[in-house]
């Protein structure tokens, strides 16, 4: 189902406690689901190198800095996973030109995770995408987010080359929406 933006979308199944929606990037429960994923992400990465967690007026500054203010429409849009009704994950899409979009801040509770709720924001959010003209998906991540990276080649993302200089990515993918 391709779902309008703006609009609900509908699980996949009527037993399926997932739904998945378009959600404004400053709502409590997107800021909530950003700060988690943020604090998550840059923690593990401090943890791996530094063996810290990360230092909290860096998260704060990292936040303030990041807002998604870029994932609105018409060029872009924020996708809320909901599990039983809770806030659980989002995933984020962005037009970086007519054909191309990004996908961007993917993340679910580590309680919810293992219950295809990842799947199912992607799925969303290729949608999203090609609401938006998109014809192509690409993304970048980090060699220590290994599930991350298992999650996409899944799901048909295939490793290209940087189509970036983050200094936090280390590997990029991109996937047609044909």
């Amino acid at each position: 189902m391709t779902p309008v933006l703006g609009t609900p979308s509908t699980p996949s199944s009527p037993s399926t406690p997932w739904t998945v929606a378009p959600e404004p990037y400053d709502s409590p429960a997107a800021a909530a689901l950003w700060r988690a994923y943020y604090t998550e992400v840059s923690d593990r990465w401090y943890l791996l190198r530094e063996g810290r967690r990360t230092d909290p007026a860096e998260l704060e500054r990292r936040i303030a800095d990041t807002t998604g203010a870029e994932l609105v429409p018409p060029t872009g849009q924020l996708l809320l996973a909901r599990y039983d009704g809770r806030p659980a994950g989002t995933a984020g899409v962005r037009l970086l030109d007519a054909v191309t979009a990004e996908l961007t801040r993917v993340f679910l509770h580590e309680e919810m995770r293992g219950r295809g709720g990842a799947a199912l924001l992607v799925g969303a959010a290729e949608d999203a995408a090609r609401a938006l003209g998109a014809r192509r998906m690409i993304l970048d991540t980090r060699s220590d987010l290994v599930e991350a990276r298992a999650l996409y080649a899944r799901l048909g993302y295939r490793e290209t080359g940087p189509h970036n200089d983050d200094p936090y990515a280390e590997h990029w993918f991109m996937k047609p929406l044909g």
